[in-house]
């Protein structure tokens, strides 16, 4: 039997779930709503406040797609209950990031400042209280979008392994090596 996707989903009081014929699920909560196209092949039932995910035989795909369909419905229930934040520091001498009109701009020692429009379901903010660095805090209910916006920021000028600048997650350790008089 499957380690993660025997394993029920609770939800809290605010949330919905709707399972249609086709396995089109709609999980609605606090934060707002998301909706999801799921495997035919997997049965999923809502009793009281907990999803269960069964699958129909052992077949080795059967049995691929059980976890994945558990691990994505506990990331939608988890999404509209609670949202998902990732945060990002900068680090460099002139380095730095604002918000206006909804789109975010970054000076990163480039010629040019970079201008980055997010979608609609995410909030983009900077504090710039925690020091001397810059955070962009990346908000939303959807963990697959939230993760790929902040990989699409950090990317756009990741960080160098010689002085560390650039964009970070908070808490990442860049290992950083040691420069031409090393090799003296």
């Amino acid at each position: 039997m499957a380690r993660i996707g025997s394993k029920p989903i609770p939800f809290g009081d605010g949330v919905t779930v709707d399972v249609d014929a086709k396995n089109f699920i709609t999980v609605k909560g606090p934060k707002g709503e998301l909706s999801q196209q799921i495997d035919p092949d997997m049965t999923i039932s809502v009793e009281d406040s907990t999803i269960v995910v069964d699958r129909p035989t052992d077949q080795k795909r059967h049995r691929s797609v059980h976890g994945l369909t558990r691990s994505l419905l506990a990331n939608m229930v988890e999404g509209v209950q609670d949202g998902y934040k990732k945060e990002l520091t900068i680090i460099g001498v002139g380095y730095r990031a604002s918000v206006s009109n909804g789109a975010l701009e970054l000076a990163l020692g480039y010629s040019h400042p970079i201008f980055f429009l997010p979608p609609d379901e995410i909030d983009i903010t900077v504090d710039s209280s925690r020091g001397k660095n810059d955070v962009i805090v990346i908000d939303g209910i959807d963990k697959q979008l939230v993760g790929q916006v902040a990989a699409k920021i950090r990317s756009l000028r990741p960080p160098e392994p010689y002085n560390g600048k650039g964009v970070r997650y908070v808490g990442e350790h860049v290992p950083l090596k040691a420069g031409k008089t090393a090799a003296r």
